[in-house]
């Protein structure tokens, strides 16, 4: 089996930085823009982009609290689908896997 006190502190670790990035991401949203026409076009752009980044954050957040549900739940490390033990290489990667190799390449 896993070593879940392992898992748990990658996956909180990760949390409080995703948290910190959101909150530098949110700040940066919140700064004053110039007052230029063309500069103000940029910074929508780069807005944007930012925006893009916390939506993706608060996604990862949220399958970093489903997997330390799981770990709470003791089903850290099967596949939520099938059943079947996710490989320690995947979840080096991806320690927050819901999906063992084959079910997430079936999806």
């Amino acid at each position: 089996m896993t070593d879940l006190a392992h898992y748990k502190d990658i996956l909180l670790n990760r949390k409080r930085e995703l948290y910190s990035r959101l909150n530098r991401i949110e700040k940066d949203l919140e700064t004053l823009k110039s007052g230029d026409s063309a500069d103000r076009a940029t910074e929508r752009e780069n807005d944007e982009v930012l925006e893009e980044f916390g939506t993706t954050g608060l996604k990862e957040i949220e399958a970093i609290d489903a997997a330390l549900d799981r770990i709470s739940a003791g089903t850290f490390g099967l596949c939520a689908k099938c059943g079947e033990p996710i490989s320690a290489a995947r979840l080096a990667a991806v320690p927050h896997a819901a999906l063992c190799e084959e079910c997430i390449a079936r999806q």
